[in-house]
């Protein structure tokens, strides 16, 4: 139970799955609730329209700052322009790790009757 943030259990192989379906569903209510409370509303349209497309950067984007909450760096409600902020800062530091840059090589075929001796 060290490893775990505070307030979660370890989840016990034993429990039945109508109980692991409403503790999860309960789970994500609050999250909602709380990314609700944290961002205004055209943050928040923006964040649906990203899990539209994404949905795994958004659940990066609303583990990112459910952490800021908790931690006190947020100090009111998130506007639309701070969270592109957010994104930015999120691809910068992105595409820092991810160094390996991919370059297309276009190669043509050049048949034995090409019409290019001319």
């Amino acid at each position: 139970m060290e490893g775990l943030p505070q307030g979660l259990k370890p989840q016990t192989p034993a429990e039945p799955n109508g109980e692991q379906e409403a503790r999860r569903a309960a789970e994500e209510d609050m999250r909602r609730d709380m990314i609700a409370t944290i961002l205004d509303g055209a943050a928040r349209e923006r964040l649906s329209r990203i899990a539209l497309v994404s949905p795994e950067r958004s659940q990066q984007i609303e583990a990112v700052l459910l952490r800021m909450a908790q931690t006190g760096q947020l100090r009111g409600k998130v506007t639309e322009s701070q969270l592109i902020e957010l994104l930015e800062q999120m691809e910068e530091a992105q595409s820092k790790t991810n160094t390996k840059k991919t370059t297309i090589v276009y190669q043509r075929r050049r048949d034995f009757d090409d019409d290019d001796d001319f």
